[in-house]
């Protein structure tokens, strides 16, 4: 059996690392929650020997970071679902309306970009196709950073607008929808990787040119990949080790298509998942007028501050949401 490349050494070595850095993610902050509580418990017991209003103010200060922790890990142990560690591409169409409508599409992508700002997430604009008068007719965000895609995923359906126009003179309230959704990145390189188990190989004489070469050897080729049912044959090598290897890479290519299929397959599949950008359909409403109000259809979670959360505050959101469905809900 050969021994592993340097390149295979790499690999394996950069996969377990970042399989370590997620570990870390996870253990720091428990290790960090234990402590402080311990500190708190040391505090407490100070307190209850002797009273100390200064250390009474610094132990009810704490106990509130340290609720703050609890909650923020409460949240993360939702974000168990297959894709959450992954970064996200997030996509934002007006629905119909013309100006206002895409008004409210620009609207939206500065809240999701303020938001990231707000984690610490790098944000790339990979697309962005800006209206005519104003307002955009379609953006494209990539977002990266810790579980991305975990928390954005609560943002996928249909958000409303409702406020005065600032493009109607007479300043009568208008109603806008935009439909946001939300796809987990993936590799861009696909490894194709194939077990020797999985392959049944056929030898035969190759039927073509070749003069008496051809008919006096097994020199052409078959491989059948026996998970898929994908066949590759090669015969056009006097060789039939020459014969194997072009099989080979044809096999590989043909897996590699085949997963690119079935990738885009899923990808058809959560668009499928994606409503009408209309009356009905919303998620959440975010009302400027007669009152300030947002308000989300799923969790029933309403707040009032409707600039704040324009502004990037979307946490509350995202956290009723994952309270509410779990770590795996996919919308």
């Amino acid at each position: 059996m050969a021994s592993p490349t340097f390149w295979e050494n790499q690999e394996d070595a950069r996969q377990t690392i970042q399989e370590a850095n997620q570990l870390k993610t996870w253990v720091h902050p428990w290790k960090t929650l234990s402590r402080r509580t311990t500190d708190l418990d040391e505090m407490a017991e100070l307190l209850s020997m002797e009273p100390d209003k200064e250390l009474e103010a610094d132990w009810a200060r704490e106990l509130e970071v340290v609720l703050g922790m609890l909650e923020d890990l409460e949240v993360r142990t939702m974000l168990q679902g297959t894709d959450d560690h992954r970064d996200a591409i997030l996509t934002i169409h007006p629905g119909a309306g013309g100006l206002e409508s895409q008004d409210w599409t620009e609207m939206l992508v500065r809240m999701y970009t303020r938001w990231a700002e707000r984690r610490g997430f790098e944000i790339d604009v990979l697309d962005l196709q800006p209206g005519e008068e104003a307002g955009i007719k379609s953006a494209t965000l990539e977002i990266k950073g810790d579980h991305v895609y975990g928390y954005l995923k609560a943002e996928k359906g249909v958000h409303r607008l409702v406020r005065i126009s600032p493009f109607d003179s007479q300043s009568r309230r208008h109603t806008s929808f935009a439909s946001v959704f939300v796809y987990p990145e993936v590799e861009d390189d696909i490894e194709v990787e194939i077990d020797e188990s999985d392959l049944r190989v056929d030898t035969y004489r190759a039927s073509g040119a070749g003069g008496q070469h051809v008919n006096k050897t097994d020199s052409a080729v078959r491989l059948t990949h026996i998970s898929t049912g994908i066949v590759v044959s090669c015969q056009q090598e006097r060789s039939q080790h020459k014969n194997r290897a072009t099989a080979m890479k044809m096999l590989r290519a043909a897996l590699y298509e085949h997963a690119m299929r079935e990738q885009e397959s899923e990808r058809e599949a959560l668009e499928a998942t994606k409503t009408d950008i209309g009356w009905g359909n919303q998620i959440r409403s975010y009302v400027f007028a007669p009152y300030t109000m947002v308000s989300d259809h799923r969790t029933d979670l309403k707040v009032g501050d409707v600039y704040g959360v324009m502004d990037g505050d979307l946490d509350p959101f995202i956290e009723a949401y994952l309270k509410k469905f779990g770590g795996t809900a996919a919308a």
